[in-house]
């Protein structure tokens, strides 16, 4: 039996009103992750920020090393479970606002660095090539010399 109680039916409406517009609401989808950037691509876990690697100061610009747990490859000779050392450029900031005339191109979607989260990378070697810098690396004499420079960094 269909209730005709006014509450009822003005609540069967609110549902369906709801439930078209949210069927033609237009979904928008992340812009496809640059296949070209760096010469490496990777899903990795972030394995750990030192304390003192991510620090703010607004008049000094650095980069930091941070350990990464690597997932998948998709370029580059890189295998799961290998760990890598990348440096992000300004990592107190949100990626997508860390590029500046020093560090042009930086860029992604996380906006902080939280140990366990997984990160897709586009990546560049070797770090020299492409900044030269202040750096805070807490993994000096701990690492092998070959270190990442971080183009783009997306939440994945």
């Amino acid at each position: 039996m269909i209730s005709r109680h006014p509450s009822a039916v003005i609540g069967s409406g609110l549902v369906a009103s709801g439930f078209l517009l949210w069927m033609a609401w237009p979904f928008s989808t992340p812009p496809p992750f640059p296949a070209n950037l760096g010469n490496v691509e990777v899903v990795a876990r972030l394995t750990e920020v030192p304390t003192g690697a991510v620090f703010e100061r607004e008049l000094y610009h650095y980069a930091t090393i941070l350990k990464y747990e690597v997932i998948t490859c998709a370029r580059g000779k890189v295998l799961p479970g290998d760990i890598i050392y990348v440096a992000h450029y300004d990592p107190w900031k949100p990626r997508a606002a860390a590029a500046d005339a020093k560090a042009p191109g930086i860029g992604g979607d996380v906006r902080a660095f939280v140990a366990g989260d997984r990160h897709h990378l586009a990546l560049a070697v070797p770090l020299d090539d492409h900044y030269m810098g202040g750096l805070v690396d807490k993994y000096f004499g701990r690492r092998p010399a070959l270190a990442y420079w971080a183009l783009r960094t997306d939440a994945d």
